[in-house]
């Protein structure tokens, strides 16, 4: 299983995720958002594979989002490239399933269990 992570290693949520994978032998490739930040066509990528809009990837609680919030950009396109130009907005953590196009967020960690083979070890 080919996985990438886009992590915090500050956030708890995103400590837990990559624990939960290391629990079932997978060691992802990690990708520390807020020192590599992920451009807009990424971004784009991203959303696709959750099968949500971009909006779905911005942490409407960080202040930079509530300082732009009222001039955000509503289409996913723009708001893509502002996401790339201020990657501490980015939901975290992200994982992707490189061989199946597929991600799922990490809050809460324990949803990274979709991606994983066999039945759902936390039901």
């Amino acid at each position: 299983m080919n996985l990438t992570l886009y992590h915090n290693p500050h956030c708890s949520k995103s400590r837990r995720t990559l624990e939960i994978l290391r629990e079932h032998g997978l060691e992802p490739r990690i990708v520390e958002y807020l020192k590599t930040a992920p451009d807009k066509p990424t971004i784009l990528e991203l959303a696709r594979q959750l099968g949500k809009p971009v909006e779905t990837l911005v942490r409407q609680n960080e202040d930079v989002y509530k300082q732009a919030a009222g001039n955000l950009p509503q289409n996913d396109d723009a708001l893509a490239a502002w996401l790339a130009d201020h990657p501490q907005a980015l939901q975290r953590p992200v994982v992707v399933d490189e061989d199946r196009g597929i991600a799922v967020i990490g809050r809460p960690p324990e949803n990274v269990f979709d991606l994983l083979p066999g039945p759902d070890p936390a039901a």
